[in-house]
């Protein structure tokens, strides 16, 4: 049979390569997707959509706690385990079959099955019938990335879990611990030890949620220990000794290794990309610690092969893979589109409280040289915070003293996920001080909290 040509095909059908497949097919272009296993990738599947939804459980059932806080009376409520999961399984489920909607709406052929590359232009997809050749000049990688398995620690679905595994828990844990305290470990952390469960959190850094500015981190740890985590920081899980019902841990922490007994273990420490078997090797295509190296353009170094997403390296998040998905089409159709600017990406993690950034910490932009102006202001500040009973939070904005440039943005407590886009923006358009201090911010919104950390930063801020 002969093979099937294509403008652009892409492999991988996540939230990078099923926007780069649309948008190719938006601009003429005669677009495949090979999927090997569901459409919508792993953030829509088994990463970001399903997290979203047991965490508004587990926020719901926290508010019921309080009902008495705002004048309100709820007895007898508790919480259906196997229910809030089969909420979390249909909201994705829903949202994977829209893609599939999306992509037939579009005219884009979509075969499900393994795909590798035999030679330049050319792909070989394995399906349940049979095998299928396809061409291209084109070719997009958008395979993504799973959960690294560190030896000793690897997860089996029966005491110790991958996040996989803890999106459809065997069972309840009752004393849980995550290793590694990034968005995936904590977010689950906070999700479990609203429902109950005694939780550990071990993290190797000297903070949780390294990433982050550092206050920004201390704020979030003072919260989630007055909700009973336990917090291990410059600590070191070693081993691990599984038995039938439970999983003692050897925790290495100041030269010195205690044993603790756990019902569940979450071990979320970071991912590696799937970069197997496609026969990249053989292309000439650079792979860096299971990463696909590209220019700004995601473009490998191969005339005609580009990678995208969580493949392509930092930072994984699925706005960035979109935003790649959509440059990488425009480029192949002949357009100019502007390349990704990761310092302009937020980052987001949906614990409660939740806590979001984009751009420079403020000790990463001394490092780079910058001298800097600082602000700060405190959800405590704000009416709309008390009125929502969310008094516990801040946002802290990093600008550049000599130019007023908004070089950072850290925000932590309700919400926040919602508002860092409006300092995300600000970077886009290469907006100062003095543009954020003259934008009218409605009230009362939480929005104005924004304004006042800017304000802040110059000495100006009206409500604190």
């Amino acid at each position: 049979m002969a093979a099937k040509a294509f403008d652009m095909i892409v492999i991988g059908a996540g939230p990078g390569g099923y926007v780069a497949a649309i948008r190719g097919a938006q601009l003429g272009l005669n677009v495949a997707v090979v999927e090997r296993e569901h459409l919508g990738g792993i953030c829509l599947n088994w990463g970001c959509i399903p997290t979203k939804a047991l965490l508004r459980s587990a926020e719901v059932y926290h508010l019921m706690h309080r009902a008495k806080d705002f004048g309100l009376s709820a007895e007898k409520f508790g919480y259906d385990l196997d229910a809030v999961v089969k909420r979390s399984r249909g909201v994705a489920k829903q949202l994977s079959s829209g893609v599939g909607h999306l992509l037939k709406k579009n005219k884009i052929t979509v075969i499900m099955g393994e795909a590798t590359l035999p030679k330049k232009g050319s792909v070989t997809v394995k399906t349940d019938k049979g095998t299928e050749e396809l061409t291209s000049k084109h070719i997009v990688l958008a395979t993504g990335a799973r959960a690294r398995d560190l030896p000793g620690l690897e997860a089996d679905g029966k005491r110790v879990w991958s996040y996989k595994h803890a999106l459809q828990p065997p069972h309840e844990p009752k004393k849980l611990l995550v290793i590694g305290s990034g968005a995936i470990g904590i977010e689950f952390a906070s999700f479990f030890n609203t429902l109950g469960a005694e939780t550990t959190v071990v993290e190797v850094m000297d903070r949780i949620l390294p990433v982050e500015d550092a206050e920004i981190s201390a704020f979030a740890k003072k919260q989630f220990q007055k909700q009973g985590m336990t917090i291990l920081e410059k600590a070191t899980v070693k081993k691990l000794d599984r038995a039938a019902s439970k999983v003692t841990a050897h925790i290495e922490s100041g030269g010195k290794t205690e044993t603790k007994e756990f019902d569940t273990v979450i071990s979320a420490v970071g991912i590696v990309g799937n970069v197997e078997g496609l026969g990249l090797e053989g292309l000439g295509v650079k792979v860096d610690r299971t990463h696909v190296v590209v220019d700004e353009y995601c473009r490998t170094g191969v005339e005609g092969i580009y990678a995208i997403g969580d493949i392509a390296g930092a930072p994984w998040l699925a706005h960035k893979a979109s935003h790649e998905g959509v440059m990488v089409a425009e480029l192949i159709a002949g357009k100019h589109p502007h390349p990704v600017k990761p310092g302009s990406i937020a980052g987001c993690t949906y614990c409660a409280p939740q806590v979001a950034s984009v751009g420079m910490t403020e000790a990463k932009a001394k490092e780079a040289g910058y001298q800097v102006k600082v602000g700060k202001f405190p959800f405590i500040g704000n009416g709309k915070a008390i009125a929502l009973g969310e008094p516990e939070g801040m946002i802290k904005t990093v600008f550049d003293a000599k130019t007023g440039e908004l070089l950072g943005a850290h925000m932590v407590g309700a919400e926040v996920t919602e508002l860092i886009q409006g300092y995300v923006v600000g970077r886009q358009l290469e907006t100062t001080e003095e543009d954020l201090m003259n934008t009218v911010f409605p009230h009362p919104t939480l929005s104005e909290m924004m304004h006042e950390s800017v304000l802040d930063a110059y000495g100006r801020a009206i409500h604190f």
